[in-house]
């Protein structure tokens, strides 16, 4: 095998996982350029609505409560509105305009400028009517061909472009894992480059399937429209622009509290463990009550950027979502757990918190001592460790983990020109424009192709050339369930550990003998689910190519900054109290690569202790159907209701290190998605997705060193001083 190290390195193995940071860490240096971004734009904000003012007539908010109404009465006659989900009914605008400027000069130049911060230009307040570009025509000489830098006034969908083309680049890439684990360096961009162009290239397969159905409201999507289409209407009329402010600065004042002080002040307000205040040396009530590495029972917290779910906010995400994600939080943390370190619930009990591989009294199992010069299995140093073990909690999250794949089955047969079978609103409007051709798709994919498969064929990537056809086989496979199931919940499937299972599976035959490096199930993943994790992106809009030539840069300085410097929390040479700097992820994407390349499938599920794991298959293909029997007996049940997959995603999250938020996101959850979006919706959708902004804005600031007090304790700033490691 080539040497397996980048351009100019000295060779090396897997790096200790623990040197790495889980990518939700990459935002806080993004944050920091878009905030200032954002103060500047929201203070030229009465500028330019003064400025919109000579254009348009002010329209008040008692007549934009009447145009509603008019929809609403509309929809009732009308079967192309009536087929329309009653949120996109009345969020999204119904009439359009084909002839209004797109892409232009400012486009390019305000998306170089956005991109580079990772600014999601959804929460961006509205520009003015002229930029500050000249508006001469420029023309490019020896040709007769000119264009404007400043064709005039700024159209929606102008706008509504740019901020795709910025949310594009924001997005992290799922290529960092095998780029850390292995510091690669040259091959790093390229590599980052194809799989997110392989993945935008497979939201061909389900466009068709998936983008066309009026039943699909895809939350996150509609979110950003509701974003952009208050802001319009709000330039249109002083009355509401004035109330809308006013809720703004209040919300604005009062998230400044929110997430200030747990922030940066008085960090104990970040995770209110009380348990812990009435007995903060007690190992079993701190067991109980923390957050911050035990099972977060009667633990609130006033931080809003630890209340999500999977990294979507609980403003936007199905309320029903929400029940199932926290219904499967406390099934994890307060039963399994519970019952797994204190109940007879299995002989192995080192290591319940840790996501490492553990040797049989429950020391850290020494990978590297166990790997030859060629990243083979040293068997005899092996038969001197003894086998490896996993502690149950991450026994479990590995069941489930299997399990939810073939629960997540959904057959939707429908042909080709599915656009044209709907007859709603939106789609006769989509009907106007062109579709996007399918060689430029197809160019796309060979773009990636042909990268990812010189990479590999030069040794760079760790894994042989034939498994790239099988991770894109793989990734083609489930681009169209797990979209279907984003479109309806806002929830993403991940299949990490099944595709470097897979992987494991087909180095250890006599054609993969030579690629055992520990790194390869990290690459053979990135590359199987980048792909159908950027097509349910592309599947909402098909512009955003241009974003990723500038973001994966940035993306990738990011990760290179976060390595150097922030080796003394990573390490383990300082305590990080918060919990957020502890690699947990890339610590179990190590873990995974040890157990299937280095050891093998097959020998791993000899093991007694996890030989149970591959029986997780069929608990997954078995539950959907004994719960379709159950609702048609019962159907006063509302099984209908329970979604397997999201459910068992649940309980394959690893909460080992950081447990804290779910109950106060299943109360703002409640609050926001529920009550009032059933009770008060004329409320929610005046103001709940703008005042999203505050809290995405606010939601990841970057952690600075303050004095340590009662409120900042730089032991545990829950104050659960007798909480142990295991």
């Amino acid at each position: 095998m080539p040497p397996v190290h980048a351009i100019g390195q000295t060779q090396r193995h897997t790096i200790p996982a623990e040197t790495f940071v889980h990518p939700d860490f990459l935002m806080p240096l993004k944050s920091a350029v878009v905030a200032t971004m954002m103060i500047a734009l929201m203070l030229a904000e009465p500028l330019h609505i003064r400025l919109l003012q000579k254009q348009f007539e002010p329209i008040s908010r008692e007549q934009l409560i009447a145009q509603v109404a008019a929809i609403e009465q509309e929809s009732e006659d009308d079967p192309e509105i009536a087929a329309l989900p009653r949120e996109v009914r009345q969020l999204v605008s119904l009439t359009d305009n084909p002839e209004l400027s797109t892409i232009t000069f400012r486009y390019f130049v305000l998306s170089v400028i956005f991109v580079v911060p990772g600014a999601f230009l959804s929460q961006m307040s509205y520009p003015g009517p002229y930029f500050v570009l000249p508006t001469p025509r420029v023309s490019v000489p020896g040709i007769h061909w000119s264009f404007s830098m400043n064709p005039g006034p700024w159209s929606i969908k102008e706008y509504i472009l740019i901020t795709v083309t910025a949310a594009s680049g924001a997005t992290y890439n799922l290529g960092y894992t095998p780029i850390v684990l292995a510091e690669l360096y040259y091959v790093a961009i390229f590599f980052m480059f194809a799989i997110v162009w392989i993945g935008y290239a497979f939201a061909a397969l389900a466009r068709q399937l998936l983008l066309y159905d009026p039943g699909y409201i895809w939350p996150q999507a509609l979110m950003q429209t509701t974003l952009l289409e208050t802001f319009r209407r709000t330039d249109n009329s002083s009355s509401l622009a004035r109330r809308q402010m006013k809720i703004f600065i209040f919300s604005l004042l009062g998230m400044i509290l929110c997430q200030f002080l747990p922030e940066y002040v008085f960090p104990f307000t970040s995770s209110l463990a009380f348990l812990c205040w009435v007995a903060p040396r007690n190992k079993v009530a701190n067991f109980i009550g923390s957050g911050l590495g035990s099972v977060d029972f009667l633990n609130l917290l006033l931080d809003w950027s630890n209340i999500n779910w999977n990294g979507s906010s609980n403003m936007f995400t199905p309320f029903w979502t929400q029940v199932i994600l926290f219904l499967a939080f406390a099934f994890n943390c307060w039963v399994l757990l519970p019952a797994a370190k204190w109940g007879n619930f299995e002989s192995y009990h080192h290591g319940l918190m840790s996501n490492s591989l553990l040797t049989a009294n429950g020391t850290i199992y020494p990978i590297l001592e166990a790997l030859t010069p060629d990243s083979q299995l040293d068997q005899i140093v092996y038969q001197e460790y003894g086998p490896m073990y996993m502690g149950l909690q991450k026994f479990w999250s590995t069941f489930f983990d299997y399990a939810k794949l073939p629960a997540a089955k959904q057959s939707r047969t429908r042909g080709q020109g599915i656009n044209y079978q709907y007859h709603d609103r939106l789609n006769v409007l989509q009907c106007q424009y062109r579709e996007v051709l399918l060689w430029w798709y197809f160019i796309l994919f060979l773009v990636g192709f042909v990268v990812l498969a010189a990479a590999i064929g030069y040794g760079q990537l760790f894994i042989p050339i034939w498994t790239l056809f099988a991770a894109l086989s793989s990734a083609a496979v489930f681009v169209i369930p797990f979209g279907w199931l984003y479109a309806i919940s806002n929830y993403q499937i991940s299949t990490g550990s099944f595709n470097e299972l897979m992987y494991g599976y087909m180095v250890h035959t006599p054609a993969g003998q030579a690629h055992h490096h520990p790194c390869g199930p990290s690459t053979y993943g990135a590359i199987a689910g980048d792909a159908w994790y950027r097509a349910q992106y592309m599947l909402q809009d098909q512009k955003s190519i241009f974003g990723t030539i500038l973001g994966v840069p940035v993306n990738y300085g990011v990760i290179r900054w976060i390595i150097n410097t922030k080796g003394d929390y990573l390490t383990g040479a300082k305590k990080d109290p918060l919990n957020r700097w502890t690699g947990q992820n890339i610590q179990s994407s190590n873990t995974l690569g040890v157990q299937y390349a280095v050891v093998g499938p097959k020998a791993l599920f000899a093991e007694r202790e996890i030989s149970i794991l591959p029986w997780s298959f069929l608990v997954g293909a078995g539950v959907p159907p004994l719960l379709y029997l159950l609702h048609r007996s019962f159907p006063h049940l509302r099984v209908d209701l329970w979604n397997v997959s999201i459910f068992f995603s649940g309980l394959a999250l690893f909460y080992g290190n950081v447990s804290i938020g779910y109950t106060s996101a299943i109360i703002g959850g409640y609050v926001v998605m529920y009550h009032f979006y059933r009770c008060h919706f004329n409320v929610w959708r005046w103001f709940n997705f703008n005042l999203l902004l505050i809290f995405l804005f606010f939601g990841a600031g970057k952690q600075v060193l303050m004095p340590q007090w009662w409120g900042n304790n730089g032991d545990s700033v829950e104050r659960c001083f007798a909480l142990s490691d295991d």
